[in-house]
Formats: structure tokens, sequence, C-alpha cells
């Protein structure tokens, strides 16, 4: 809407009739001009005439025209094959910035993926660890059961051996004081004596 109002504003401003020579000079200026930017397509034939002079005036004061010779043409060529080049090599550098992402991107998965996995590994391992601790635990446990009635049962049959001990000690004191008694009221000596002598 705005360039509508600046060639209304160029259309209405009386401009000195310029030489035809002139009218390519603005254009071939706005092709380098704009060959960092964008393509620009040239205008119709028929506005040609009148929008060039007035685009002259409005936007740029016209320098002097250049010789016309073939050089004019060929400046367009290059420019426009330089606009072709920057805009492939910018084609290529947003490409190659996309696939660099895209690596980038797709190893950030796979280091993720991995962290995760291996996460995973270690928890399995430690409960199957901690599984083991606690069957070892109980085994611990049972075992502690069983050494300790061992031992309650050793203490037992200790107890019984002793008991059977004292039995037959206190059999062999009332046997050895039965016959010290037999041998004192019999008047006779025992026939053995005491092994210590």
């Amino acid at each position: 809407m705005a360039e509508e109002t600046k060639k209304e504003v160029a259309a209405e401003t009386p401009v000195a009739p310029t030489p035809a020579v002139e009218a390519p000079t603005p254009v071939a200026e706005d092709l380098k001009a704009d060959s960092k930017k964008t393509t620009v397509a040239p205008p119709p034939a028929e506005e040609k005439s009148d929008e060039s002079k007035a685009l002259a005036v409005v936007e740029k004061a016209p320098e002097p025209a250049p010789k016309k010779s073939s050089t004019g043409s060929h400046d367009r060529d290059v420019a426009l094959a330089d606009l072709e080049k920057e805009k492939k090599l910018s084609f290529i550098k947003a490409w190659e910035d996309s696939e660099k992402t895209k690596a980038e991107n797709k190893a950030q998965k796979k280091l993720s993926a991995i962290v995760a996995w291996e996460n995973s590994k270690k928890a399995a391992l430690e409960a199957k660890l901690k599984k083991i601790e606690e069957q070892l635990e109980k085994k611990k446990a049972e075992y502690a059961e069983t050494m300790k009635n061992k031992v309650a049962s050793i203490h037992k049959e200790a107890e019984e051996k002793r008991a059977m001990v004292e039995a037959k000690r206190g059999e062999e004191v009332l046997k050895a004081e039965e016959m010290a008694a037999k041998y004192r009221a019999t008047g006779q000596s025992p026939k053995k004596l005491l092994g210590c002598f």
C-alpha cells in the first residue's frame, strides 16, 4: 500500500523529461543493490517508461548516464550470477546447519537412550543384589538358628554326660565308703592298695 502511495506521489510530481538512455540505469543499480536481498523481476514493458522515471525521482537522484555499451547487460548478468551464487551458498549453509542440528539431536537422543538403558540395568542389578543380600541374611539367620540349636543340644548332651559322671562318681564314692565300712567292721585290710601307693 505504501508503494502505491509513492507511485501516486511520483506520478503527480512534475518530472523533467529524461532521455530514454537513463531508464536502464536505476534498474541496473536497483539490481546491484537488491542482489544481496532477493531477485527482482523486471517490470512489465508497458509501465516501464513511466514508472522508471517516477522511481528514479522518488527513490534516488539520477546519476549521470553511463555510456551505452554491452557492459550494462554484462554487469546485470554478473549481478544476477552473484545473486544466484549467494542464494545457493545461503541455501547450502541453511541445509548444512539443518543437517548439523539433526545430527546433534540424533546423537542427543541416542545418548539419552544409552543413559536410560544404563540406569535401568544398574537398577536391575542393584535389585538383584538386594534380593541376594536378603536371601543371604535369611540363610545367615537360619544358620545362626541352627548353630544355636546345635550349641544348645551339645550343652544338653554335655550336661547329661556330666550328670552321668557325677552319678558314677557318687556310686564309686558310696561303694568305697561301704567297702571301707566293711573293712573297718571286719578288721580286714583291703586286698588292693590305693593306686598311688
